[in-house]
């Protein structure tokens, strides 16, 4: 009697479906995802759009809506909020152009951290190697929401890279939004300001406005160089401590002191 056949383990389609669901595919399909979205931004330059009065026919609050949805797409697509912003300003004013610019921020940021999270976390978490690397992913691993404000208050580290970083760590989707809601309220409102008085450049709005981008600017660069500075310092040596029954050095002793 012939011995029965044994059936391969799994059908092509499971085979198929598991290559397409590990870790480095998903990892390739967002790289894939923002080189496109990289190089639409290139090609066609939304920014403009949205800064000539787009859409023309709505106005009001749906204006608003359309830009803050449009504005959450652009910035996941790699689009500078800084002209975003003061588009904002100059189409909707200092109220209403505040409120669709940081709804469009959340949005993008929300975006940007459901791709990293669900593309590439799993790839990219066992890569995470060296004292700098490890420490950013323990700060926003364990204190989410404080470390995120920190970082949105400060405009030294490039919006982008943030919601990667924190989709790659252990923070949950409430912390991060929420963070990133308040904590680019200043910075926002201070372009978006600029845009809406651009027509008067003298006026007091618009000097207060500039000073505040170029004083915050100043200081997340020099937080970003002593934080640097305190990454490459060596760590003190630790005090030897003698073991049970033995007579310590007076040399020890005295370093100890």
């Amino acid at each position: 009697m012939l011995a029965p056949v044994p059936r391969p383990p799994g059908s092509l389609a499971v085979r198929c479906s598991r290559a397409l669901l590990a870790p480095r595919a998903r990892l390739s399909l967002l790289v894939l995802l923002l080189l496109t979205a990289a190089s639409l931004v290139v090609l066609y330059e939304p920014q403009r759009l949205l800064a000539s009065g787009w859409p023309p026919r709505t106005s009001g609050g749906g204006a608003v809506l359309l830009f803050a949805l449009a504005y959450g797409v652009c910035t996941a697509a790699f689009v500078p909020r800084p002209v975003l912003n003061l588009a904002a300003g100059a189409l909707f004013g200092s109220a209403a152009g505040l409120t669709g610019a940081v709804a469009g921020t959340v949005l993008g940021a929300g975006i940007s951290f459901t791709l990293g999270r669900y593309l590439g976390q799993d790839a990219l978490r066992p890569l995470l190697r060296g004292r700098l690397l490890t420490a950013a992913d323990g700060q926003l691993s364990r204190h989410g929401f404080r470390s995120m404000l920190a970082i949105r208050l400060f405009p030294g580290v490039p919006f982008a890279a943030a919601n990667y970083c924190a989709a790659v760590s252990r923070m949950k989707y409430a912390p991060f939004l929420l963070a990133t809601g308040i904590g680019t309220v200043p910075n926002t409102a201070a372009y978006v300001v600029a845009g809406a008085q651009a027509g008067s450049p003298g006026s007091p709005a618009f000097l207060f406005s500039a000073g505040f981008i170029v004083l915050s600017g100043l200081g997340a660069a020099v937080v970003a160089w002593r934080k640097r500075h305190g990454l490459r310092s060596p760590a003190a040596a630790p005090v030897p401590v003698p073991a049970r029954g033995d007579t310590p050095e007076p040399e020890l002793v005295a370093g100890a002191r």
